[in-house]
Order: structure tokens, then sequence, then C-alpha cells
């Protein structure tokens, strides 16, 4: 009603966008991706004139495709509309996550937080041995020499692991020019880039994070006491929250805790 009377000052006022679990393209609850994230970010920028959009990160990664989507959208909103963009890590910021987290103009963390892990990862299983105990026989059929790649239950090839290599290092490249562009001269540190990852107060001097702070008082000490803040989140899907799809859910779960642990929490 406020913003219906004339000469009323209004709050300052900053959209909080939560960007917390694992990036995928699936459409399982909880998933970040482009697809899910794009009408929350496109209103965060443009509802109710926000002074800035803070991102508060809590991913170890995933999708490099959905990470820089996600990423790529924030920057053409906040150019679009002229709005600095803070990103606050929380527990971690790690691999894709560390990807969103470069979409801020500022990139504040907690002094214990989880940052880095710049590279690519692929991971899987080799199940020939498996199949040959039991006496079971893997019959493919293919047109095209290379349509059967990395085949869990064939022995490696070594041409098909070359191969993947090249595409995970094309990558990489990417993911280590998304960061050049975003932190620039920031940057103070040889072998950022080998999947290494530090806490909050590693990655300051590190130049991966500008600096030790938390949402609100960050926010505060530049716009003010009186700023408020709008929140922009997913929302858990109706049947989840009716304790329906458990089973999906439980997977869905044991993959993102995989993902966590791999930096300790």
């Amino acid at each position: 009603m406020i913003n219906l009377i004339p000469f009323v000052k209004r709050k300052p006022m900053v959209a909080v966008i939560r960007l917390q679990g694992m990036i995928a393209a699936s459409s399982s609850p909880g998933r970040l991706n482009d697809a899910s994230l794009a009408p929350l970010i496109e209103a965060a920028f443009q509802r109710g004139k926000p002074k800035a959009v803070a991102l508060v990160i809590n991913s170890p990664g995933g999708s490099p495709v959905q990470s820089a989507l996600i990423a790529a959208r924030i920057r053409r909103l906040a150019e679009k509309h002229k709005v600095p963009v803070h990103a606050f890590v929380e527990d971690v910021a790690a691999s894709g996550g560390y990807w969103l987290a470069t979409a801020g103009d500022e990139i504040h963390a907690d002094a214990n937080s989880i940052l880095g892990s710049i590279g690519v990862i692929s991971a899987g299983f080799g199940l020939q041995d498996f199949i040959a105990r039991y006496g079971v026989e893997r019959r493919v059929y293919t047109s095209g020499e290379s349509k059967s790649q990395l085949d869990p239950f064939r022995p490696e090839n070594p041409e098909d692991v070359a191969r993947l290599r090249g595409l995970m290092d094309q990558i990489h490249g990417n993911f280590i020019e998304q960061v050049k562009a975003r932190r620039g001269a920031r940057l103070n540190g040889e072998n950022l880039f080998t999947g290494e990852f530090w806490v909050g107060t590693r990655a300051v001097e590190l130049g991966l994070a500008d600096a030790i702070g938390h949402l609100v008082p960050v926010m505060q000490e530049r716009f003010g006491d009186k700023v408020r803040f709008r929140q922009y989140g997913l929302r858990r899907p109706f049947l989840s929250r009716l304790g329906l799809g458990l089973a999906h859910e439980a997977v869905a779960l044991a993959e993102e805790r995989a993902l966590y642990a791999r930096f300790g929490i």
C-alpha cells in the first residue's frame, strides 16, 4: 500500500535468491537448473526495483551446462537492469557451485565455507568381471563404430578414455575462462585450477572470494539498517510435501549427499 502513496520514501530492498542443492537438468526435488530457476531469477531482478540481488549459495556442483546457463542468465539480467549481484557462500560453493558464485560482482563467504574445486570429474563402474563370473553375456548391436563407448560391461577401450579426457579438458578450459573473466586481476595464486578446494579465509587470500561476510550484515552495511529482503527459492513439489515419491527422493538425496561428502560436509 505504501507504494501507492506519493512522496513516501520506500526502504531499500535486496532480492535474495537461494541456490541450494545439486546442479542437474533432472526434475528431481531440490535440483538446480536453468528451467526451474528462470522464473525466480527473472522476478528477482524485475520485481520491486531491488538495490541489489544476493545469491545465497550452498551447492557441491553438478552439471557444467546448467551451471553455465544459470550464471549467464544472472549476468544478462544484472547488466540489463543495472543491478549489482552479491554472492554469499554458506557451507560450500564447489565445482559448479563455484561457477554460480562467479555470477556475483562480489563473492562473500564464511570463514569455514568451502570454495573452489575448479575442475571436471567423470566417474563410473567396470562390471565386465562381475557379469562374467555369473555367466552373463553382454550383447550390443550398433551402427557406427563409436556408438557404444565406455560400456561398463566391457573392458575399457583406451581410445574411448582418451576421447572422454579430451571432452573433459575442453569443459575444464571453459570453466577456467569463466573464472578468469569474472575474477580477473583479483586472482592471486598458482594451482587454482587443479580441482583443489579451500576454506573461506584461504579463498579470500587466493582471490576466489572478496571478503568474509554474511548476507544481512553486509547488505545492511551497504544499504542501511532498514534494508528489506525479498526471498526467492525453489519450492518442494506438492506430492513431495505430502510424503509421496519418497523412494525417488531418497535416491536423489543419496546422490546429493555423496557429492557433499567429497568436501567433508
